[in-house]
């Protein structure tokens, strides 16, 4: 459900014709131009979707004798529209406004021209209808790497967090991670408003960390590109040593890649996470230190064994 108060007010929209609807049931972030409507075309008519008309509608409504277009818009709003945006500034006939009135059709006015506003609601609808999660874990920016702390409570991800924020990185959330799929191959986290920029540190109590190292300390929201789960380190377990090969996990059907980050006293986690996120950036522009090593060492047994 998408609420029309958030709606109007996230896109910046002037309300031409209020409606006693305070939601909509917008199943798709797609948008209608109505174009192929008021011509009499209704056989594929996407009217759940919010509707946008732009100078091409509005010149066409204008160019019509005032029966027809009341008749035109009698049938237009018979459907159950969730709104009508009218775009570029644009006033609309005053028999546009009556017939969405009559039906309780909300008619919203923007001074966007008709493109950037389908971009910019396409872009909200996105972020309201995308499937959603909350993880226990640490968000973090660093390095423009987005890393996702996660492990048992009492491990040290906080503790791991606020050094690296000390060292100049962000913090997204702590404890509570909102994440959203955004785009097929894209996740997003963010921290819910009530807690949002605090921390908890064991021994010291609730901080804010916004407050505290500023407002270049903190972020809103980062994609997710790096999730690491910290673990208390179990002797005798085998570790990674070579990171030849990639593990991946999977959060709301995407990909993501994933380490395992051993915890023992005398482990510098902040470095490492650094560190991890540097390691990543570099694989992305297609160089891998572990494959790097590997083709030198075969080069060399390779060369070894030919002088024999």
């Amino acid at each position: 459900m998408i609420q029309a108060a958030d709606f109007a007010k996230t896109l910046h929209l002037t309300e031409l014709s209020p409606s006693t609807k305070t939601e909509w049931d917008i199943r798709t972030t797609d948008l209608n131009r109505p174009g192929m409507q008021f011509c009499g075309f209704y056989e594929y008519f996407a009217f759940e979707r919010p509707q946008v008309i732009g100078k091409v509608e509005m010149t066409y409504l204008e160019s019509l004798e005032p029966e027809a277009r009341r008749q035109m818009l009698k049938e237009y709003f018979s459907y159950d529209l969730p709104c009508v945006v009218i775009c570029r500034g644009m006033t609309p006939p005053e028999d546009l406004l009556q017939a969405a009135a009559a039906r309780d059709i909300a008619v919203y006015q923007t001074d966007m021209v008709t493109t950037k506003f389908t971009f910019t609601a396409i872009n909200y609808l996105n972020r309201c209808l995308a499937p959603r999660v909350t993880r226990h874990g640490v968000l973090v920016d660093v390095y423009g790497v987005g890393v996702l702390l996660t492990g048992e409570s009492g491990v040290g991800k906080s503790e791991a967090a606020l050094e690296l924020v000390k060292r100049g990185h962000q913090l997204v959330a702590d404890d509570v991670v909102d994440i959203c799929r955004v785009s097929d191959d894209r996740l997003t986290g963010e921290c819910p408003e009530m807690v949002r920029h605090f921390m908890e540190i064991r021994g010291i109590g609730i901080i804010d960390i916004r407050a505290m190292y500023g407002v270049g300390a903190v972020a809103l929201s980062k994609s997710i590109d790096l999730v690491m789960h910290m673990e208390k380190w179990v002797e005798g377990k085998e570790y990674d040593r070579l990171g030849l090969s990639e593990e991946y996990i999977t959060i709301l059907g995407v990909k993501v890649p994933h380490q395992i980050m051993p915890v023992r006293p005398g482990r510098n986690l902040a470095i490492i996470i650094e560190v991890a996120a540097r390691d990543l950036s570099l694989k992305r522009m297609g160089y891998s230190a572990a494959h790097e090593l590997d083709r030198r060492l075969n080069e060399m047994i390779m060369k070894n064994s030919g002088q024999q």
